[in-house]
């Protein structure tokens, strides 16, 4: 669904990216300084049940880090080792949201079927991410699933402001639908995979 949304978001990027690149601003420093900023604010604001405030600044830094392809392509700064980079740091900042609910609900909270649900999620980010990683590195295009990041980060924000603002149900709820969506994802990302590996290769045409 959001593939569709692609195009839009870049056109309303591009003069952003494009004023940054004037002031000298690198894909990297915006990829470094939004993960930055995603787990320091994730670490300091959900341990102490601060879920509004800080899904305000967690969101902030997050579209500041969707600012990196748009510099790159304002300075046609795109490589490798930035692709590398951003993956790398965007399952950091995952990791840091997770893991910034998972002490607040063992903690101040108390709730620890919720606690061992914001682990279960981390963890299926996790697994979502290598096994497409996986089988990219085999050759084989694995971009499907009903869950990516996009998909995820939406759910859990939303779902931990909306908790902060005293929303019933509503952490809970995007929790365990985020649990049975990443599950999911990643059974269709095997599925996928291993019809890929495994379908006989076609005979060459004779000639």
């Amino acid at each position: 669904m959001l593939r569709i949304l692609r195009p839009a978001t870049d056109r309303l990027l591009s003069p952003i990216g494009r004023g940054l690149a004037r002031i000298g601003v690198t894909p990297n420093i915006v990829t470094i300084v939004g993960t930055a900023g995603v787990v320091a604010s994730s670490l300091f604001f959900y341990p102490r049940g601060q879920l509004y405030i800080g899904t305000i600044v967690v969101t902030v830094f997050v579209l500041f880090d969707m600012l990196d392809g748009a510099v790159a392509r304002a300075t046609e700064g795109a490589s490798p080792w930035g692709a590398f980079l951003d993956s790398t740091l965007d399952r950091l900042a995952d990791a840091a949201i997770f893991a910034g609910l998972l002490v607040w609900l063992m903690g101040e909270s108390g709730d620890q079927v919720l606690a061992w649900l914001a682990l279960f999620c981390m963890i299926g980010g996790f697994g979502v991410s290598y096994v497409k990683a996986r089988a990219e590195s085999l050759g084989v295009n694995c971009d499907v699933g009903v869950a990516e990041r996009t998909e995820r980060l939406i759910l859990v924000l939303v779902a931990a402001g909306l908790h902060g603002l005293d929303v019933p149900y509503v952490l809970a709820g995007g929790l365990w639908l985020l649990a049975v969506l990443s599950a999911l994802t990643i059974g269709q990302r095997l599925v996928e995979t291993r019809i890929r590996l495994t379908e006989p290769s076609r005979p060459a045409e004779t000639q």
